[in-house]
């Protein structure tokens, strides 16, 4: 019997499993990990500890506790939150906390300058996404600007995955789908790293090597297999970001396909059969050559709950706070007795792009409860959903199909309410373990054992969700005051910031 391994490093939560040829999980493990807050708009994770760390802690549980022989996983995939940025050494050893993708706005200031510099129209065109939080070229800028010796001591500057596949091979490589959020360092039309529009924010052979996904990096090192306790020589693939493959170990594969993952951040991709370009959403060059990806996502959702729970359901036991939040909020219906919650507690990303948004809890009176506040918290996360369907749907590519993924698809008032605010069915795969998964897969695709249609029979129809019509006229009213109340407040936001 052969295997393939997957392990992928998220926000809040590391995952493994290793699969065998039929796509059978034979073992998985987890391990929790804290998103580092130091300041205000800032999120940073520990690299050694939260990454390397896990990484090391999965793949010696998974191969303990399932007695595969290390030498029988014939490829490995990993993937990680993203687009991060990371200044490290020579020998790819980080040299700070990690400053993560889209929920960190230190480099606002960065942002403006360089759009101003640049010009936003030549940015889109060139890059194919408009510079936002979620770009690393500007956090490159703001090291440099403000970390000067930090900047001038790193070989390289890399990602989450980069780091990973380093630790493992001792190759510093970046996949072209993570690539592309290096803007304003990567241009779609060279596939590649260029100085033309930026030559000031870093050398370009201070980036990692540019692969396709499920390139072989590499192999996994003798130093790496001691501490990882994989077989030396294992093929280790490029790898991509974590919602990359979690899209496709749902079987996101063609047009118009949409994943919808429900993790901490809201991430949504969609397959399209050309380059979308908006400046509300983002763009890159899919995970194989010549196929198209826009995305668009949330700043803080699953981070939202969390944030709940910690705030105001600190009286109930922590394993089963979750179940009683949502038994209290099915308890309220739909429209949540008139609350509308903004869950812009991090800023927003698509397809606002406002670092200046605040969260906003408006219509309280005192016969709410707390099930009726974390309804509303929900429903706003599904609000916020739907006004990135409607942008797609503007631009004229709707998504023909739903692919739902991630912890929150078990919360049903977070899922059914989705559906029934945007009146779209979503269907949910039998596995929804998550990125590792899809990083096994993608492990198997590089060394043939599968093709790309094999994930429907690796992972199956479980159940769809449909929206419910008798809620449609509650919701539309309650999502048209959502978009107003922000409208109207983004302004006393900005100053309050």
């Amino acid at each position: 019997m052969s295997y393939t391994l997957g392990i992928d490093i998220g926000t809040f939560e590391s995952k493994g499993a290793i699969v065998d040829g039929s796509g059978n999980v034979v073992a998985t493990a987890a391990r929790p990990h804290k998103m580092l807050v130091p300041q205000p708009g800032w999120a940073e994770h520990r690299p050694k500890q939260d990454w390397w760390g896990d990484f090391c802690f999965i793949s010696k549980k998974m191969l303990a506790e399932s007695g595969v022989d290390p030498k029988a996983i014939k490829a490995i995939g990993t993937s990680a939150i993203g687009p991060c940025m990371l200044p490290v050494d020579a020998e790819g050893e980080a040299l700070s906390n990690a400053a993560l993708y889209g929920v960190d706005n230190r480099a606002v200031a960065e942002i403006e300058e360089l759009t101003a510099q640049i010009g936003a129209t030549k940015i889109l065109d060139r890059c194919g996404n408009a510079l936002t939080t979620q770009s690393v070229g500007p956090k490159i800028l703001w090291l440099k600007k403000n970390r000067r010796e930090l900047y001038d001591k790193a070989a390289k500057v890399v990602t989450s995955t980069t780091y990973l596949v380093q630790k493992l091979t001792g190759e510093c490589v970046v996949d072209h789908y993570s690539a592309a959020n290096f803007s304003p360092l990567y241009e779609i039309d060279v596939k590649g790293w260029s100085a033309a529009l930026a030559p000031d924010i870093i050398e370009l052979d201070r980036l990692p090597k540019v692969l396709w996904t499920t390139d072989i990096a590499g192999q996994v090192t003798r130093k790496a297999a001691r501490e990882t306790g994989l077989a030396a020589g294992t093929p280790v693939i490029a790898g991509t970001i974590d919602a990359a493959a979690e899209a496709l170990s749902v079987g996101v594969t063609k047009a118009g396909d949409m994943m919808v993952m429900y993790g901490s951040t809201i991430f949504i991709i969609m397959l399209s059969s050309k380059r979308i370009q908006d400046g509300r959403l983002w763009y890159a060059p899919w995970l194989f050559p010549g196929e198209h990806a826009s995305m668009s996502g949330l700043a803080t959702s699953g981070t939202l709950t969390h944030w709940f729970r910690d705030q105001f359901a600190r009286d109930l036991p922590f394993e089963g706070a979750f179940r009683t939040l949502t038994q209290e909020a099915e308890k309220s219906p739909p429209g949540a007795n008139g609350v509308i919650m903004l869950p812009h507690l991090s800023g927003e990303r698509t397809p606002i792009h406002d670092s200046h948004a605040k969260g906003v809890i408006f219509g309280l009176n005192l016969t709410h409860n707390r099930g009726d506040l974390y309804r509303a918290a929900v429903e706003g996360i599904a609000y916020g959903t739907n006004r990135i369907f409607e942008t797609y749907r503007e631009i004229g590519e709707a998504p023909k199909t739903l692919l739902a993924v991630g912890g929150g698809t078990k919360n049903p008032v977070w899922i059914q309410a989705t559906s029934d605010v945007s009146g779209m069915p979503q269907t949910v795969r039998e596995r929804s373990f998550g990125a590792s998964y899809g990083d096994a897969f993608l492990a198997a695709l590089a060394i043939g054992a599968v093709r790309k249609g094999d994930i429907g029979a690796w992972n199956p129809t479980a159940r769809r969700v449909a929206p419910r019509g008798k809620f449609r006229e509650v919701y539309e009213k309650q999502y048209s005051i959502f978009k107003r109340i922000y409208g109207q407040t983004r302004d006393l936001m900005a100053e309050l910031s």
